[in-house]
């Protein structure tokens, strides 16, 4: 056999056995007299040891081993004089009696170790290599671990786990599809799906009332830390459920996983936001809670003073940062610079700070210091204090604002990885209104179901409509979200004609999904998890590529694998392709 014991597990009930090992040489060092490897393989790192009376052999090979050499070596465990504490198998090493040269390695393009020496672009390029570094084994098996957690908990549910295909029909709304040509069908396209939403829903009206899918997801949309153009969806489904029966058995699940894989305890229900209090009050639909730091409306209060900034806004919002009090002019102006890049937008900064007695602001001008003060105390400012106040159109602001809510909170050290905050965010409007356009789209899909009591505005203002949906956050990402689904026909056609599909538009689109519900459609609903952003959030990581094994860079290219590239003529003669350069 290759190995009797992997590199991780020998301790000191194992001296005086003779074993054999398997590996990568992470390091050798040559002392004269003698020898010591390092073997490594993904479950640690042994110690071997050649001495200067080991056989000729071994001290011939383990003078010529180099770095991610394979080898395989057999000796005798023995107690080390020099123990190493911060090993497992830091109490023994391995005497050498045989080294095997399973596979020899050229020098790596940079250090395989705990941390190292080589660039993103270039361990993207080697991932494999990459891959052999303890961090990302660290986070394949926490991945690993999660996915067996939620099929152990889900199964026990009465949940069963039924695959869906990966060619399915285009169809709009939602981000970009990637397209796959179909030779036998010349001129006509599958898509991969964006999530199996569609076919889930088909599985209810087939009467599988359980449904879930660790699920293979892709979006042609521009990337990010937390995206990727292919992902991975915990894709879930139930029948005969209204909203507070897929909280209660996802709200459990979620505290499972914290549990069972961080050890972390949440006893209390979980807060339940409705989406306007969370942009109102934190300018996002997926607050961070780790920390306080509420906004507040101070639009009665700031309005009328002859500051036209002020007067002319929509909307005023503030919020008073903790213990900011002493932040310095240059420090001022540094959140100012940051709130006008183009990524946040806003066009300056209002500040009031707060001392034992007293306030200072940059609108002194404008208001006297009572009507200062009741700017600052609306925020729920304290001596020491620093409030900080954007206006605007209401919604812009508020998104502004929590851009600086949030980089005020990293500055503080406030955004500790190790802390969680879970929430579910609901009562989401049912549509958005988009300018460009001119009409309205679905903010979840178009299959979510309006509030029964507000179906009666979808005519008249369905700007007022909010959605039977929901979203799980936790520490300002969105990890999952779902809705309670359409499963009327006439309701179904009332939605599609809010969002402006002609009947034979949407025919056309959804008809397969339409005709089903002919057949009997039970209520239903579901939602689905960011397994990669649930992955990340429990490993402690702002990036998702760390928990995806074999990942895509910005720009959405597989730098190890050359993807995409062109194909060959006589492939795009078989499928009817043309190719033509892009527009500049």
């Amino acid at each position: 056999m290759y190995r009797t014991h992997t590199c991780g597990c020998l301790r000191a009930g194992n001296v005086n056995e003779t074993v054999t090992l398997a590996g990568w040489v992470q390091k050798v060092r040559n002392l004269g007299a003698m020898t010591f490897i390092d073997l490594r393989d993904r479950y640690g790192l042994t110690q071997i040891t050649v001495e200067e009376h080991s056989p000729a052999e071994v001290r011939e090979a383990a003078a010529r081993v180099g770095r991610e050499w394979v080898l395989r070596v057999t000796g005798r465990v023995v107690e080390r004089e020099a123990k190493n504490p911060k090993m497992p198998t830091g109490d023994i090493e391995v005497v050498a009696e045989r080294i095997e040269v399973l596979n020899e390695a050229q020098t790596p393009p940079f250090t395989i170790e705990e941390n190292s020496d080589g660039g993103d672009d270039l361990r993207m390029k080697y991932r494999y290599l990459d891959l052999r570094r303890p961090p990302l084994q660290r986070n394949m098996i926490l991945r690993h671990k999660m996915a067996q957690e939620i099929r152990r908990f889900l199964d026990a549910e009465g949940f069963l786990e039924i695959e869906t295909p990966y060619l399915i029909k285009s169809t709009p709304e939602g981000a970009r599809d990637f397209v796959v040509p179909s030779r036998m069908n010349p001129n006509q396209f599958y898509a991969l799906p964006q999530s199996p939403q569609t076919l889930k829903q088909l599985l209810m009206v087939a009467g599988y009332d359980r449904y879930f899918q660790i699920v293979r997801c892709f979006r042609d949309e521009d990337l990010r830390a937390d995206r990727q153009p292919e992902f991975t969806q915990i894709d879930c489904e139930m029948s005969f459920v209204e909203q507070e029966d897929v909280l209660e058995i996802f709200e459990r699940w979620a505290k499972h996983m914290f549990r069972e894989v961080l050890g972390v305890e949440f006893p209390e229900p979980l807060r339940r936001m409705p989406w306007i209090e969370a942009m109102e009050k934190y300018g996002s639909d997926k607050p961070d809670l780790r920390f306080g730091m509420e906004f507040a409306d101070l639009t009665d209060l700031a309005k009328g003073h002859g500051f036209s900034v002020f007067d002319d806004a929509e909307y005023i919002t503030g919020f008073a940062a903790t213990g900011c009090a002493t932040y310095t002019r240059k420090q001022i102006d540094a959140l100012t610079e940051f709130v006008k890049r183009p990524q946040v937008g806003a066009k300056g900064l209002i500040w009031i700070r707060v001392e034992e007695g007293a306030v200072k602001s940059s609108i002194d001008k404008f208001f006297s210091p009572e009507e200062v003060q009741a700017l600052a105390a609306r925020c729920g400012a304290k001596a020491g204090d620093m409030v900080f106040i954007l206006c605007g159109k209401k919604f812009k602001a508020l998104t502004q604002l929590c851009a600086l809510r949030l980089e005020v909170a990293q500055q503080l050290g406030l955004r500790d990885p190790k802390k969680f905050a879970p929430l579910w965010v609901v009562d989401f409007p049912m549509f958005e209104w988009d300018d460009e356009t001119q009409r309205f789209y679905a903010m979840h899909h178009p299959f979510t179901s309006p509030k029964p009591e507000d179906v009666q505005y979808l005519k008249s203002d369905p700007g007022r409509v909010r959605a039977n949906a929901y979203d799980f956050v936790c520490n300002g990402t969105e990890l999952g979200g779902g809705s309670i689904r359409i499963h009327d026909q006439q309701l179904q056609a009332q939605i599609f004609e809010c969002l402006g599909f002609t009947p034979e538009a949407a025919e056309e689109q959804f008809g397969f999904l339409m005709n089903a519900f002919k057949y009997g459609a039970p209520p239903h609903g579901g939602l689905a998890f960011g397994f990669d952003r649930m992955c990340s959030l429990f490993g402690g990581s702002d990036s998702i590529r760390d928990y995806i094994a074999f990942p895509k860079n910005n720009a959405g290219r597989d730098v190890m694998l050359d993807a995409p590239s062109a194909i060959a003529p006589a492939q795009l003669d078989e499928l009817c392709l043309d190719l033509r350069k892009p527009e500049a």
